[in-house]
């Protein structure tokens, strides 16, 4: 289901906006301009595109861009390779790439008309983004680059085969950086959690860090 209307804001309102959301950091006039680009793409897009859900248009600061953000502590300093795995509305994927422009951001969505609103809304953003049209499975994670730094997936389950093909990709000291609910995630023993941090906007929902298990290789 298509979401009807996103309420239009002006670059200050929408900066206003964001900075009430909850854990929200200081972003810079350049991020500020980029992510309100993303905006408004996203408003020009969700009436007739499968970007959000219904109920998400009135979340969107709270739950959808200070989600994205909450991650920016966690993420290495200096250039780094960040993939993020079912894309979708470029949440966290846009977001951070716009935060981080040393980063090299690759968009994995494998629905065609979820890309095309990547490609056009990162362009948009002066974002340097790939979008990787595939799904996301054990068969098409040889199409990733090699050595990724940085893995983020959220509002997405995987099987576990496709995490441990994608562990062949990932850096000594990689991050998977995932966003969830209360169920824990099937994934394989190589990978062992290192930090939680429980978002505000919910009583159940977390990013969790995962890493290399010690020992593993």
């Amino acid at each position: 289901m298509c979401v009807s209307s996103i309420e239009p804001l002006e670059l200050a309102a929408f900066a206003r906006r964001l900075a009430a959301a909850p854990g929200a950091p200081d972003l810079s006039d350049r991020v500020l301009r980029a992510l309100h680009e993303h905006y408004r793409e996203l408003g020009r897009w969700a009436p007739r595109v499968d970007l959000i859900g219904p109920g998400a248009a009135g979340e969107l600061f709270e739950r959808h861009y200070g989600e994205s953000l909450a991650a920016l502590p966690w993420l290495p300093p200096g250039p780094f390779r960040l993939v993020d795995l079912g894309s979708g509305a470029g949440f966290p994927g846009l977001v951070l790439a716009a935060a981080r422009p040393d980063a090299e951001v690759w968009l994995v969505e494998p629905r065609q008309r979820r890309a095309a609103f990547l490609a056009v809304a990162a362009r948009k953003m002066g974002v340097g983004a790939h979008v990787l049209d595939v799904r996301v499975d054990a068969q098409s994670l040889p199409e990733l680059p090699e050595r990724i730094d940085v893995v983020t997936q959220r509002a997405l389950r995987l099987a576990p085969r496709a995490y441990r093909a994608l562990l062949n990709r990932l850096a000594p000291a990689a991050q998977l950086l995932v966003w969830c609910g209360a169920e824990p995630l099937e994934l394989p023993a190589e990978l062992a959690p290192a930090r939680t941090l429980h978002l505000p906007h919910s009583r159940q929902r977390r990013l969790i860090e995962y890493r290399r298990a010690e020992g593993s290789s």
